[in-house]
This record gives C-alpha cells, sequence and structure tokens, in this order.
C-alpha cells in the first residue's frame, strides 16, 4: 500500500508538472459541478474520500478540512466523530508544559501523515508531497487533468527510453514519471458495492478533491443565482418606470 500511496509525491510534484510542455492534452469529462448549476456528486466524493484515506492519506495532507466538513459530503455525526477518533492528534502543551496525544475530535483538522517537512522528505528520497487540498485548482483543467493522470499510464512507445524507476504517462509534464501506476482495479472495497475500477476510483478522487478545494461551491454558485435573477428583476422593474415616466412627459 505504500508502493501506491507514495506515487502521488511525483505525480503532484509542482517543479516537475511546470517543467516540459510535451504533455498530451487531459481527456475532457462531463462532471457534475461544471456550469453555473453544477453540484457536487456527494456519492461519488463520499466514496473520493474513502479512496483518499487508504490510498493517499499516507503519503499526502489534506490541510485546509476539518473532520467536521465531511457533514458536507453526507456523513452523519456518528461516522464523524468515530472517524475523527481514529486518529490521534497532538495536542497541548499540558499542566506540565508537554504536549501529548489525544484521540481526534470533529473540530480537528485530517492530521498531516508527516511530523515536518524534513521528515516527509527524508521517507519521500527528498520530494515533500504537496498538500492536495487546492490541487484541482493548482493546475490547468485541474479536474480533467488529475483523471487523465491518473488513469494515463501506459506503456512507453519504442522511441522513449525510460531510466530505471521511471514510467510512462502522456498526461505528465515531460511524459516521464517517477512513480508506478498509483490505482488498480478492486484496490480499495467501496462501502457502496459500487465497482472500484481504475477509472471510477479516479473519478471519485476528482469529485472529492473538488469539493475539498472548495467545499463552499454550492452555496456560491446559489447565492450568485439569486443576485443574477434580482438583477434581473430589478432590471425589468426600472425599464417599466422609465417608460412610465417618459410617456407621461409626452
Amino acid at each position: 500500500m505504500k508502493l501506491y500511496t507514495a506515487l502521488f509525491c511525483g505525480i503532484f510534484a509542482a517543479s516537475s508538472a511546470l517543467a516540459g510542455g510535451d504533455a498530451k492534452h487531459p481527456i475532457q469529462q462531463t462532471w457534475s459541478f461544471d456550469g453555473m448549476l453544477g453540484v457536487v456528486d456527494k456519492p461519488s466524493a463520499q466514496r473520493g474520500f474513502q479512496v483518499y484515506k487508504e490510498v493517499c492519506a499516507s503519503c499526502h495532507s489534506l490541510s485546509r478540512i476539518s473532520f467536521r466538513n465531511l457533514h458536507d459530503l453526507g456523513f452523519s455525526e456518528a461516522e464523524v466523530k468515530a472517524l475523527a477518533s481514529s486518529y490521534e492528534v497532538q495536542d497541548g502543551p499540558n499542566d506540565d508544559g508537554e504536549m501529548f496525544m489525544r484521540p481526534g475530535r470533529p473540530s480537528d483538522k485530517l492530521p498531516s501523515p508527516y511530523a515536518n517537512e524534513k521528515q516527509g522528505r527524508s521517507l519521500n528520497n527528498g520530494a515533500y508531497p504537496p498538500d492536495l487540498s487546492l490541487m484541482v485548482k493548482a493546475r490547468p483543467d485541474g479536474a480533467n487533468y488529475l483523471y487523465s493522470l491518473l488513469t494515463g499510464y501506459e506503456d512507453a512507445p519504442a522511441d522513449v527510453a525510460l531510466l530505471e524507476g521511471q514510467h510512462y504517462n502522456p498526461y505528465y509534464a515531460g511524459q516521464k514519471i517517477a512513480m508506478p501506476k498509483p490505482l488498480s482495479d478492486g484496490q480499495v472495497q467501496y462501502m457502496d458495492n459500487t465497482e472500484a475500477s481504475v477509472d471510477q476510483m479516479s473519478k471519485d478522487v476528482v469529485y472529492f478533491l473538488q469539493w475539498a478545494a472548495e467545499p463552499e461551491m454550492e452555496a456560491r454558485k446559489r447565492l450568485g443565482l439569486k443576485m443574477l435573477s434580482f438583477v434581473g428583476i430589478m432590471t425589468i422593474i426600472f425599464y417599466l418606470t422609465k417608460r412610465k415616466i417618459w410617456s407621461d412627459l409626452h
């Protein structure tokens, strides 16, 4: 499992992602969160959280998200409390001035897998795995890019020479990535019994990371629609008022 989770350390390394311009254009998918009326597919995002927890979390943090935020994805209060308490969180200092570990609470942020950056680098060949909270927003066409990257591993063409430890992915900048394919069919056992294919898990992770990047997205879009409706109604009222005033003057 560590081998799979370590992949994300190479996938999302910012310096590598920005280097080279020969990456293949991402596969365009239809996402429920696109557009003015877009919403997050909650069941898919819940499954994506499971993939994150079981595959990604031992390597990557999600520092912007608290356990209680998972209520927004449809997790019950009891589920959130049980999930939080399954983690050990550092707290303190206590009365003796010492830090201590305690079970997590819903108000806690999801803990980082590393005590500090140096530990993260030492466990990942010098590369510090980036936080995934804003990863969908950190890449152009982020949702389609992440989906394409996760599903895009293939055998290298005959004219592409790979060094030891490199793998071929045409959607990655430079097309050579250091870590192996992260997902394999049946790698997780979904709680709702959805078939855990690579394609399905990749979409679910994208839905979850989209939600993590913008937990307020649906509320923001609803507010925007209300404001547009208000402006539209007021425009009609002002126009009719103008017509009435000018008609009286004539």
